[in-house]
């Protein structure tokens, strides 16, 4: 390491010790509101599918199959916005319920979308058919190519249709984080390209002021919070922080940590534990953003990032220039201190998970005496951090135990060891485990694994925090 990098990093590690601004946890309401306005967004859509007539005449199988095809269509687009909102991370909304849950959500909302989509199309089709010649395949025909706005959402069903594909967890796994993104902004295209026939053919825009004001009133509110929150505020906040790469400084084999430059850095609303999207301007891929969580608490003019070579945007990052231009999307992610019930804290971490652990050390503070760190590890030798750990355990009394060697073949978060079992191993390296609170990162079956022994230890799941980078 430099002169001027061991400068730096000496800066990152006296963080805690400089009073930063603390902010505001986020209100229990917000997390109702926002949930309870889309439950009722439903409820207004069945309602004005009602005033307009819903089933009027139950002979034959044209009617019923169109009037329930007009309602599998205004439910699919309804949870279609509410699908592009989930994403759209709304500040408020998202420290309420976390990147992690909200992509659940989000998942979720878009496979219920897809197959009340499906089931639209046919039950429209199959409705059409009946009052005309019976023909399925040509009545769709017909419908796609003379209805008014119909080709283009045909075309956005195709899209969507690739997206659904795509986000298969079988699919998923075969891709590229920067692959699955880019293709995962076709999903946008999609939803423009299908929305618009329901304005021009749609039957609920045309009997009823109040169903096109409702209409109307969505489609602008979804449109103006993706351009507010996912293009305005992040363009504004690379504009006046004005983030450069200062250094890039190697922590152990295929991990380096990059320290940035900014202006004006304390009035970002950031707390340690939290993320960003990060667009490097280094040339030729820029534009796929990548998410990395802040691997020190943050100085009022400096941040640092860790990253493990793991994917072609962490790797660029190694080759990174001083001088470089950074754009930035967030902060995002819920595991904080915000989240702290005042127990000595426990912290967990597995591999390049130490980085969101070691920025809440920092967070934390020197005045929680009796902070816990175990931090699983192929090799403490290699182990990510580790001068500067062993400076907190020194200094600031923070008791960090390295958890070294092999992956266990039976799926345990512990490495491969004999004798008792694992909830046995975890009292007995913290006695006092039921009494504390704990924060967990690392890769979501190891977690899944260790939450499941804190509960068996005596924790409770509101003391076990954690979250997970969804995608």
């Amino acid at each position: 390491m430099t002169q001027s990098s061991t400068a730096i990093t000496g800066r990152v590690r006296l963080a805690a010790a400089r009073p930063l601004p603390r902010r505001r946890a986020p209100r229990r309401w917000w997390r109702d509101l926002a949930g309870s306005l889309a439950v009722l967004s439903m409820v207004v859509v069945t309602a004005l599918w009602i005033a307009g007539g819903g089933i009027r005449n139950l002979s034959g199988l044209g009617e019923p199959a169109t009037t329930l095809g007009r309602l599998t269509g205004l439910w699919a687009s309804d949870l279609l916005l509410i699908q592009v909102l989930l994403m759209t991370r709304i500040p408020w909304v998202e420290r309420s319920y976390g990147q992690d849950w909200l992509a659940r959500r989000h998942r979720l909302t878009g496979f219920a979308s897809f197959w009340l989509m499906i089931t639209h199309v046919t039950l429209i089709t199959v409705g059409y058919a009946q009052s005309g010649d019976g023909r399925f395949l040509r009545t769709a025909w017909r419908l796609v190519a003379t209805y008014p706005g119909m080709l283009l959402a045909a075309a956005g069903t195709i899209l969507l249709i690739l997206v659904v594909i795509l986000s298969v967890r079988a699919a998923r796994r075969r891709l590229r984080y920067e692959s699955w993104h880019l293709l995962h902004l076709y999903a946008y295209l999609g939803v423009g390209l299908a929305l618009p026939h329901q304005i021009w053919t749609g039957a609920d825009f045309g009997f009823s002021p109040l169903a096109r004001a409702y209409w109307w009133g969505l489609y602008a509110a979804t449109l103006g919070a993706v351009v507010a929150f996912r293009v305005a505020l992040p363009l504004w906040r690379s504009v006046y922080h004005r983030l450069r790469v200062a250094q890039v400084v190697a922590e152990a084999p295929g991990v380096v940590s990059v320290y940035l430059r900014g202006h004006h850095l304390e009035r970002l609303p950031v707390r340690a534990g939290q993320f960003f999207l990060w667009r490097f301007l280094d040339g030729p891929g820029w534009t796929r953003a990548n998410p990395f969580t802040l691997s020190a608490g943050p100085a009022p003019d400096l941040l640092r990032i860790t990253v493990k070579d793991s994917g072609d945007g962490s790797r660029r990052a190694r080759h990174l220039r001083p001088g470089t231009r950074v754009l930035i999307e967030g902060p995002y992610g819920t595991l904080t201190t915000a989240r702290s019930q005042g127990r000595p804290p426990l912290l967990i971490a597995a591999g390049v998970g130490i980085t969101t652990m070691r920025a809440l050390l920092d967070d934390l503070g020197p005045a929680d005496v009796g902070a816990v760190l175990l931090y699983r590890t192929r090799d403490r030798s290699r182990a990510v951090f580790r001068a500067e750990l062993d400076d907190l355990a020194r200094r600031h009394g923070v008791r960090v135990v390295y958890l070294e060697g092999g992956r266990a073949a039976h799926g345990s978060w512990l490495p491969a060891h004999r004798g008792a079992d694992d909830v046995a191993v975890l009292r007995w390296l913290v006695p006092d485990v039921a009494d504390r609170e704990a924060y967990l990162c690392g890769p979501p079956s190891w977690m899944t694994s260790v939450r499941a022994d804190l509960r068996a230890a005596g924790m409770t799941d509101s003391l076990i925090h954690s979250e997970e980078f969804a995608w």
